[in-house]
């Protein structure tokens, strides 16, 4: 895929913005385990960031999903996972759906604003025993005359203490099998029956204020529906796509972090009397992790030409996301090793890429659901057999 000029000028326009507006206090917020959704979701709404590839007629710019690439790539050079992924849910994970099968008004009631920052959304799929298997949910929505309500609860919600609204998968149906008795809808958090849980503790993505939500008989209109009922499980893994594409993006982004200051420290630490670089093994390897980092950005662009272009790129997807979770795992492991004590600081750049991209192999599909995915397309599955 070949970006031009007016994607470059997007990507100087967002590594301003990012340098500016976000890493200056992203160690204050990874400190306090939250971040100011609201104020920063404004700036970057008025900046027009948060509805690149939507409708003009929402507030959005109207662009293709390359830009959105090119936009997901700035966006991992935040100093932190946990404002970047917050950024996502907004852009590319509740929104989505809503974007293609809501009705007029609730775009304008929530695509809108959400575009112009004015809303904070959040996606609502996860359940404590429903991940990766998301046809196992168990939160239920049951119709009485011109409303549904909602009872159950999400885990692992990210923004979900400052949301405005939840994009919510539930059951709608009992009959129907898994796959078929699923609905999106949205869900004001301001509703009676709603309550939020507290924080929960992370390994990494510190900055987001991830916290599980309950629902209690919880009432909300009909029209709050996204599409047809029953449809909402093939809306969702529609959704995927998008939120696949924007997290290996940003990920990567951040593993290409590691290497860079890796090599800047490399530089400068001598050992034995010379710069740790000047030793094979640590250039070999150093080599070696940027030969993969970039085999898998031409896989992502391959897939990000061919969505724009149309066609079916589950395969791809799953496949640079599985390539990107296991990068995620080894490159900023074999860097930290070359930072020595001070790569286990926690306050160390390094160790914060450590921990927060170990994520990466599990959210948005864990990396086994991903080649699960791509055996089912090579004909190898068992149930294709």
């Amino acid at each position: 895929m070949l970006f031009t000029h007016e994607h470059t000028m997007l990507r100087e326009l967002i590594a301003t913005f990012v340098e500016r507006e976000i890493n200056p206090y992203v160690d204050e917020w990874e400190d306090e385990g939250i971040f100011p959704a609201h104020e920063l979701f404004k700036k970057m709404g008025d900046a027009g960031f948060l509805g690149i590839n939507r409708d003009e007629q929402w507030g959005g710019l109207g662009l293709d999903y390359s830009y959105m690439l090119a936009f997901a790539e700035e966006v991992g050079r935040i100093k932190c996972s946990g404002v970047s992924t917050a950024i996502g849910v907004q852009t590319d994970m509740c929104t989505p759906a809503l974007a293609n099968f809501g009705s007029d008004e609730l775009k304008r009631n929530y695509l809108a604003p959400s575009i112009a920052g004015d809303l904070v959304g959040c996606i609502g799929v996860s359940e404590e025993g429903a991940g990766s298997d998301v046809a196992s949910i168990k939160t239920h929505a049951k119709r009485v005359g011109d409303e549904y309500i909602i009872n159950g609860g999400k885990m692992w919600i990210t923004t979900s203490t400052q949301a405005d609204w939840v994009c919510l998968l539930c059951n709608t149906g009992d009959d129907n099998g898994p796959h078929k008795n699923k609905s999106l809808i949205i869900v004001p958090l301001d509703t009676k029956g709603v309550t939020r849980g507290k924080r929960l503790n992370k390994l990494g993505a510190r900055s987001s204020d991830t916290a599980p939500i309950y629902f209690d008989n919880v009432r909300v209109p009909v029209t709050n529906l996204i599409g047809e009922e029953g449809r909402g499980f093939i809306y969702q893994m529609q959704q995927f796509q998008e939120e696949r594409f924007f997290a290996m993006s940003k990920y990567l982004s951040q593993i290409q972090d590691a290497v860079d200051i890796t090599i800047d420290y490399t530089k400068q630490r001598k050992a034995f009397g010379k710069p740790l670089i000047a030793n094979q093994d640590i250039y070999f390897k150093l080599a070696e992790m940027q030969t993969d980092i970039q085999a898998v950005r031409a896989l992502i662009h391959q897939a990000c030409e061919r969505y724009v272009a149309g066609e079916d790129v589950d395969m791809l997807t799953s496949m640079a996301k599985f390539k990107v979770g296991a990068l995620g795992q080894t490159i900023p492991t074999a860097c930290l090793q070359y930072w020595g004590g001070q790569g286990f600081m926690w306050d160390n750049l390094i160790s914060r890429i450590f921990r927060d991209t170990r994520l990466c192999s599990i959210g948005g599909g864990a990396n086994e659901v991903m080649l699960e995915i791509v055996s089912k397309r090579m004909g190898i599955h068992p149930s294709s057999l």
